[in-house]
């Protein structure tokens, strides 16, 4: 039988991106521009259609007012009928969730799943920059502590609460690309991370409303972070990114091959070449993703898949287009 190849301890190491970090930002920046540009904003009264969402004064009703902007509270204090003004919200403020813990430093296409999370932040940030809007960032990593890695007997190690950075959201190209260099430098440390409590450090203080995306493989069980989606859900637009990579989907046929969880450091030896075995995981791994496209469903998110052996850029362009050409036709997801 063949033997699985020595796999040494995993230990924190500064992420692939890190030491050229410049010239992929830029790169990313340039393709951004070229196909993604005037797709997501242009020239907007607010958040969304409509005379906007933030409170302002009070003035009298007047014949042709939307009764359902009666203020109810000042109508009974003056015994006259008014309706509260509202105010277009001209700056729009974006916030990542990024999840870069220990199973996004996977990849057997074209690029790693963590490339993906950095491609995809950078467009976003992009596109959110113009015109003065605001973003910011939160990052979750693994636990930090070295898992080493053997073949576990029994229970999994017990899982860390995970690292969390906040980076706060400002105005600006220059903020935003260094934004951008401090999620490429973000060092991946094992563990595993916890993508609910990333979530929950956007609830919490409550902000302003605009539009927070999150962007993960959502390996960790929906029970974990589809609640605080939910929540994150009532204030703002949520937008979900799944990265995935195709050999989560299906296993090739390639012998005894040995597969390491990154986060628990649990060691298997798969024997590949037994069509039932990868029937089998392709079964469960199509029952995983559709578990977590309705547990992003139930949670009112917008729901994009991302793959590392596709152009994740025209995929991001085509999701953008029906985002548009729904929202057109009166329909909201």
């Amino acid at each position: 039988m063949a033997r699985a190849a020595p796999v040494t301890s995993p230990t924190p190491r500064p992420a692939p991106l890190a030491d050229r970090s410049e010239a992929v930002l830029s790169r990313l920046q340039l393709l951004v521009t070229r196909k993604l540009d005037g797709l997501l904003q242009g020239d907007y009264a607010g958040l969304l259609p409509g005379p906007g969402s933030e409170a302002g004064e009070s003035r009298e009703y007047r014949p042709g007012d939307d009764v359902r902007r009666m203020d109810w509270p000042v109508t009974a204090r003056t015994t006259t009928p008014h309706v509260r003004r509202t105010v277009a919200d001209r700056e729009l403020e974006t916030w990542l969730a990024l999840d870069l813990s220990a199973s996004l430093d996977f990849g057997t296409g074209q690029w790693l799943k963590r490339e993906v999370v950095v491609a995809a932040a950078a467009a976003i940030t992009h596109l959110t920059v113009r015109g003065g809007n605001r973003i910011g960032a939160v990052i979750g990593t693994g636990g930090g502590a070295p898992v080493p890695t053997r073949r576990w007997r029994g229970a999994a190690p017990p899982a860390g609460p995970g690292v969390l950075t906040r980076l706060p959201a400002r105005s600006g190209r220059k903020e935003a690309q260094g934004l951008l260099r401090t999620v490429a430098g973000t060092t991946i440390r094992p563990g595993r991370g916890d993508l609910g409590a990333l979530i929950e450090m956007l609830n919490r203080p409550p902000r302003r409303r605009g539009v927070v995306v999150v962007v993960s493989d959502f390996l960790a069980p929906p029970e974990q972070w589809a609640r605080p989606l939910r929540k994150l859900r009532v204030r703002h637009d949520v937008l979900a990114i799944e990265v995935v990579d195709p050999r989560e989907l299906e296993l090739p046929d390639v012998g005894v091959l040995p597969v390491v969880d990154p986060e628990s450091g649990e060691l298997h030896e798969v024997q590949t070449a037994d069509p039932r075995l990868r029937q089998r995981y392709a079964d469960a791994a199509a029952a995983q993703r559709a578990t977590i496209a309705a547990a992003l469903r139930g949670a009112g998110a917008a729901h994009l898949r991302l793959r590392t052996d596709r152009d994740w850029l025209l995929d991001m362009v085509r999701f953008v287009a029906a985002q548009r050409h729904a929202r057109t036709r009166g329909t909201t997801r």
